[in-house]
C-alpha cells in the first residue's frame, strides 16, 4: 500500500471516481444513493469484523481466492462496488475503504450536485417532517437534498443528522449524556 499521503489521497479519488462514473452509468441518481449505502455497509464490515479483515489481509490467498473471498463476502452487492473492491483487494488497499466512501460521498455531491442527508430518528418520518427537513436542509446547504433515513430506537427521541462532514446531534440520549456530565463535574467539583 502506498505511503505518501498525496498518492493515497490520489488512489483514494481514482477508486471514488471510478465508483461514481461506473454506478451513475449503470442506473443513474438512483444506482449512486445505492453504491453509497453499500458503500457504508461494508466500511462498517471492515471496521468492526476482524475475521474479515484478517481473511482480506491473507498474505497466502492468491488472487483466484482473494477475488473468489471478495466476491462471496460482498454477494448481493451493486456489481461496480463489487467491481471496485476487487480492484481494493488486489492492491491491498481495502483499509482505505473508510476514505473511498468520503470521496465517494464528496463527489455526488460535487458532480450530481446532490447532498445526502442522513438522518437518524427514533420513530419513522412522517410525510411532513420529511418535507420540512428537506427544506429546511436544502434552504442551508443550497443545493438538492436526499434524505437518508435511519430508525434507532435507542437515540429515545430527538433527531441525528449529517451531511458532507458534519453532525448534529440533537437527540435525547445525547441530551441526557451531556446533562449526566455536567451534573458530575458540578458534584465532583464541589460546586453544588
Amino acid at each position: 500500500m502506498p505511503t505518501n499521503r498525496l498518492v493515497i489521497k490520489e488512489t483514494v479519488d481514482t477508486y471514488a471516481q471510478v465508483l461514481l462514473d461506473a454506478a451513475n452509468a449503470a442506473g443513474g441518481q438512483e444506482a449512486v444513493l445505492e453504491v453509497r449505502d453499500q458503500l457504508e455497509v461494508v466500511t462498517k464490515a471492515l471496521r468492526s469484523n476482524i475475521d474479515l479483515q484478517v481473511a482480506l489481509a491473507e498474505k497466502a490467498y492468491t488472487p483466484e481466492q482473494r477475488e473468489e473471498l471478495v466476491r462471496n463476502v460482498f454477494t448481493g452487492m451493486h456489481p461496480a462496488l463489487v467491481d471496485v473492491l476487487l480492484v481494493m483487494s488486489e492492491r491491498d488497499d481495502l483499509e482505505l475503504a473508510n476514505r473511498v466512501y468520503a470521496a465517494f460521498d464528496g463527489l455526488i455531491e460535487e458532480k450530481l450536485g446532490v447532498v445526502v442527508v442522513d438522518v437518524t430518528t427514533a420513530v419513522p418520518l412522517d410525510d411532513a417532517l420529511r418535507e420540512t427537513i428537506s427544506n429546511k436542509a436544502a434552504q442551508d446547504l443550497g443545493k438538492k437534498v436526499v434524505l437518508r433515513e435511519r430508525v434507532d430506537k435507542s437515540i429515545l427521541g430527538g433527531i441525528i443528522m449529517s451531511a458532507s462532514g458534519r453532525r448534529i446531534d440533537a437527540s435525547i440520549a445525547t441530551q441526557l449524556d451531556t446533562a449526566r456530565t455536567v451534573l458530575k463535574t458540578t458534584t465532583d467539583g464541589g460546586e453544588c
